[in-house]
C-alpha cells in the first residue's frame, strides 16, 4: 500500500498514483489519493503494485458507461486484467471461476440458475423471518449488558445467520467460514493463505454439496445441484462466493451505516422520527459509503474511446464506485450524508450485467437491521472516542474492527 498522490509529469498526465492506494482519516471517505485524482480528472493512468498500467475511472459518468459495456471484460483469466495485489492470477487460474468473473454466455447462464432466489418478491417473503433474527441477536446483546462490540454482536451474525438460512449452510460453522471469509478479503496476507482459506472452503462447501445431493431440502444449494447442470467444483464455487459476499458485505454496512448515523445524530433522529424514510436512507448510506472501496477492475476486449481518452485492448480499469457516487455531477454536495436525498442510481452495486445480484437481499437487511436497532436502542452511542474506531484497512472490503457502543 502507499499514500502517493498524482504526480503531473512533463506531458501534463498524471500517473504517479499506485493504486490500491492508502485509506485516509475518515472511514466514511474514499481514499485521498483518489479523490485527489479525481479533482485532476476523472479518468487517470495509475500504476499497479506491480508497474503495470492501468485506467483509474473516478467520476460516475464513465464509471457507469464502463461498467455497462461488454467491450470490457469481468474475466479475470483475460490478459491486461488489472489485480490489485500480488498473487491472486496465479490463484485465479488454477481455481474454478464463478459468474462474477465470466462474462456472457456463461455469466448468464450461471447467473440464471440463482436469479430466483434473489428476486424482490422472493426476498419480501423473507422479511418476517429477517426481522426475527435482527431481534434475536439484539435481544442478546442487550441482556449481555453495554457496552458491547456491535460487529461482533449484531452486524456480524445477522446477515450470517441470513445467508445461512438461503444456502442451508449449518450457522454452528459460522466461526470456520467468518475466518476463512476475512483471510479471503485480506490484501495483506500472503498467497499461500489466501489459497488455503479458499481451499478449505471450497472443500467445505463441496462436502456440503454432496450431501445436499443425497438429502435435498428447500435451500439454494440444494436447488443448485438438484438442476444437475453444475459440476462439483463449480456448485462449490458458486456456494463459496453466495456465503463469502452473503455476510461479508452487509456486516460492514451495517456496522459502517451505525457509525455514520452515530456521528451524524440528527441523521439518525429524523430517521426515528419519520422511519418511513429509512429506505431512501439506506440508498443514501450505499452512496455515502460505497464499501467496494478499492474499485471494480474490467479490462478492454478492444480500442474504446473513452470521451477523448482511448483505452486499448488489453488495458486494466478500475472504476472507482467510492469517488464516483460522489460525483457532484450526480450527487450535488456528495460528501454530505444526507438521508432525505434521493440516492438510488448510486453505484454501490455495480452497474450492468454483473451488478450485485443479492442486492434486493442486502437493502431489506439494512432496512431492518437499521430501522430496529435506532427505534429499540434510542440512546444508542459510541463507547469510545470516534478517533478510536479502527478501519479494517486490510480488507478488499471497507469496514469497521470493532464498534463499541452503549445505549
Amino acid at each position: 500500500m502507499t499514500t502517493d498522490t498524482p504526480t503531473a509529469r512533463p506531458d501534463g498526465t498524471a500517473d504517479a498514483l499506485a493504486v490500491p492506494a492508502a485509506h485516509g482519516g475518515c472511514p466514511f471517505d474514499p481514499p485521498p489519493a483518489y479523490r485527489e485524482a479525481h479533482r485532476a480528472g476523472p479518468i487517470t493512468k495509475v500504476s499497479l503494485w506491480d508497474g503495470a498500467p492501468c485506467w483509474l475511472l473516478t467520476g460516475y459518468r464513465h464509471s457507469r458507461a464502463v461498467l455497462g459495456d461488454h467491450r470490457f471484460s469481468a474475466d479475470a483469466r483475460v490478459p491486461g486484467f488489472p489485480f490489485l495485489v500480488p498473487g491472486r492470477r496465479e490463484l485465479i487460474t488454477r481455481t474454478t471461476p464463478t459468474f462474477l468473473r465470466l462474462d456472457d454466455p456463461e455469466h448468464a447462464r450461471q447467473r440464471r440458475m440463482l436469479t430466483g432466489d434473489f428476486i424482490i418478491k422472493r426476498v419480501e417473503a423473507l422479511r418476517p423471518q429477517i426481522q426475527q433474527i435482527v431481534d434475536e441477536a439484539l435481544d442478546a446483546m442487550i441482556a449481555k449488558g453495554g457496552p458491547a462490540d456491535l460487529v461482533q454482536e449484531f452486524a456480524l451474525p445477522v446477515p450470517s445467520l441470513v445467508i445461512c438460512l438461503l444456502l442451508g449452510v449449518p450457522y454452528a460453522d459460522h466461526e470456520f467460514f467468518q475466518r476463512h471469509s476475512r483471510t479471503l478479503l485480506d490484501i495483506r496476507v500472503d498467497i499461500e493463505q489466501v489459497d488455503a482459506a479458499q481451499q478449505a472452503l471450497t472443500d467445505y462447501l463441496s462436502d456440503l454439496a454432496d450431501r445436499k445431493r443425497r438429502e435435498p431440502d428447500d435451500s439454494v444449494l440444494s436447488r443448485l445441484v438438484a438442476r444437475d447442470e453444475l459440476s462439483r467444483a463449480e456448485a462449490a464455487a458458486m456456494g463459496l462466493l453466495l456465503l463469502v459476499a452473503g455476510h461479508e458485505t452487509t456486516a460492514n454496512m451495517t456496522a459502517l451505516g451505525t457509525l455514520a448515523l452515530l456521528r451524524h445524530p440528527e441523521q439518525a433522529e429524523r430517521l426515528r422520527a419519520q422511519p418511513e424514510l429509512m429506505k431512501g436512507a439506506v440508498e443514501e448510506l450505499l452512496r455515502y459509503l460505497t464499501i467496494v472501496h478499492l474499485g471494480i477492475p474490467r479490462v478492454a476486449l478492444e480500442d474504446v474511446d473513452l470521451d477523448g481518452t482511448l483505452v486499448r485492448a488489453g488495458e486494466g480499469v478500475l472504476c472507482m464506485v467510492s469517488t464516483a457516487n460522489r460525483d457532484a455531477e450526480l450527487f450535488e454536495d456528495g460528501d454530505r450524508l444526507d438521508v432525505t436525498r434521493d440516492a438510488r442510481r448510486h453505484l454501490a452495486f455495480g452497474f450492468g450485467i454483473h451488478q450485485c445480484l443479492g442486492q434486493p437481499l442486502a437493502r431489506a437487511e439494512l432496512q431492518i437491521a437499521l430501522g430496529t436497532l435506532l427505534r429499540r436502542l434510542p440512546g444508542l452511542r459510541l463507547a469510545v472516542p470516534f478517533e478510536e474506531v479502527e478501519v479494517r484497512e486490510e480488507s478488499l472490503v471497507n469496514g469497521l474492527r470493532a464498534l463499541p457502543v452503549s445505549w
